[in-house]
């Protein structure tokens, strides 16, 4: 595996992230049970990846959700991870297999294992609770992560001020693992012939020019949307 020393969310990270598939994901790729998808779920997919490859950078906007989990989780769920279990967190940007195709973000790196935490609603974090096992929405994440590191545990902690936290070590499963494995083969199969197909359509492939990434609040040096993305 390769560690690339980039910030998550900024747009160094979010340039390296495109056009690659990633563990967050790969339930695109496989069913909540680990079966290779078919159907419409892992063209749209292919597609969007072709497309960010094609142009060079992310397609989607900024959920802003997801952003608000992102403060908590670095100014709050991570330094009480090492406080309450005195296991130091290295963070990192993005992780990739050798060869670069295939990547996670996880949240930090443990000794041997990944760490992904969740700062989730509090109806979400209390339904997580009741049930006491790794959401089936984060599974494919979760075995995603070890199939990228090749970790043979990732541990998953679901977080929110003033309730319990739920603390969940995942280990590797090998069936899982070959599910993963066939799902990429075959969408990397269809990545090849894709891009192969949209050079010979263009007559070679893309001539980009630069692309701006619009963080939220700016704006764009210039409007067209093929030259920016949000």
């Amino acid at each position: 595996m390769k560690i690339h020393d980039v910030a998550q969310g900024s747009v160094e990270w979010m340039q390296m992230r495109a056009g690659i598939a990633t563990a967050s994901e790969f339930d695109c790729l496989v069913t909540p049970e680990f079966k290779v998808r078919t159907g419409d779920m892992p063209k749209s997919y292919l597609a969007k990846k072709l497309a960010e490859a094609w142009l060079g950078g992310p397609l989607l906007g900024f959920n802003m959700f997801d952003m608000d989990q992102g403060q908590i989780l670095e100014g709050e769920a991570i330094p009480w991870y090492e406080l309450e279990y005195g296991q130091e967190v290295q963070r990192v940007g993005l992780v990739t297999t050798d060869d670069g195709r295939v990547g996670c973000s996880p949240d930090g790196l443990l000794k041997g294992s990944g760490l992904e935490i969740k700062c989730p609603r509090p109806e979400t974090h209390t339904g997580y609770l009741l049930k006491g096992v790794l959401p089936k929405d984060y599974a494919a994440q979760v075995h995603g992560g070890m199939y990228v590191t090749g970790f043979h545990s990732w541990t998953f902690l679901s977080y929110r001020r003033r309730f319990p936290p739920l603390l969940l070590t995942i280990e590797r499963d090998d069936e899982i693992q070959k599910a993963i494995g066939e799902a990429l083969a075959s969408f990397l199969e269809a990545f090849d012939a894709g891009w192969q197909k949209l050079c010979e359509i263009n007559g070679g492939p893309p001539v980009r020019r630069p692309v701006q990434i619009v963080m939220p609040g700016e704006k764009p040096a210039f409007i067209d949307p093929d030259d920016y993305r949000v």
